[in-house]
């Protein structure tokens, strides 16, 4: 949070820092609470049971007032000095939406993103992005408002590109340094998720469609 609030006052003279905590049972909302007494930028929203990655995405998204909305997840793996780069990409597209250079996960998990879900979100919904799941994402307000998300899982940040682009909104993609996960754990691999993100995405492809 800390360092979130440095790289934010390089780039603007106005913005906010909201934290979303996922019903988590550590110290997190104790944290952004006292940081929160020192720095009035700092927001805390705090789910009070655990929802998962999509819904955590939502409400982050939703509570955003500011005209440029960026997020990116809390596991230390994205340095914001990159954000510069990123901010200086805002004049050329509505959304400036990272891939990483070299994923820093264990093989299964970079199997599964850079194989299988590039050909799952390819065959269903036509996605070409480097990266979608890349946690490091640049987008203006006039997109969160114009798209509206259904889905409450690992698929929720592809429904958000998959639909941003289908209403004419402009992207590009910038690069970016991935380092290994120092917070948390991860829940990519957990069957549930991925059954649940499954459901999800052919509810989302029959969505499309019919709106044809």
């Amino acid at each position: 949070i800390i360092d979130a609030g440095k790289a934010a006052k390089l780039i603007a003279r106005d913005y906010e820092i909201i934290v979303v905590d996922d019903g988590s049972r550590d110290r997190t909302a104790e944290v952004v609470k006292e940081l929160g007494k020192n720095d009035s930028h700092i927001r805390l929203i705090t789910h009070r049971q655990n929802r998962g990655y999509g819904a955590a995405v939502k409400t982050g998204m939703k509570a955003c007032t500011k005209s440029w909305i960026f997020f990116t997840d809390s596991d230390g793996q994205f340095h914001y000095d990159e954000l510069q780069n990123f901010a200086a990409g805002r004049s050329n597209a509505d959304l400036v939406i990272g891939y990483r250079k070299k994923r820093m996960d264990p093989f299964h998990r970079i199997f599964v993103a850079q194989v299988l879900l590039k050909l799952w979100n390819f065959f269903l919904f036509g996605l070409t992005v480097r990266d979608v799941d890349c946690a490091f994402k640049l987008f203006t307000r006039e997109v969160r408002d114009a798209v509206h998300l259904d889905t409450e899982s690992a698929i929720t940040v592809t429904e958000f590109i998959v639909k941003a682009k289908a209403l004419g909104f402009s992207l590009i993609q910038l690069p970016v340094h991935h380092y290994s996960r120092k917070f948390g754990h991860q829940t990519g691999g957990n069957w549930r998720v991925i059954l649940r993100a499954a459901r999800e995405s052919f509810t989302l492809y029959k969505q499309l469609h019919e709106a044809l």
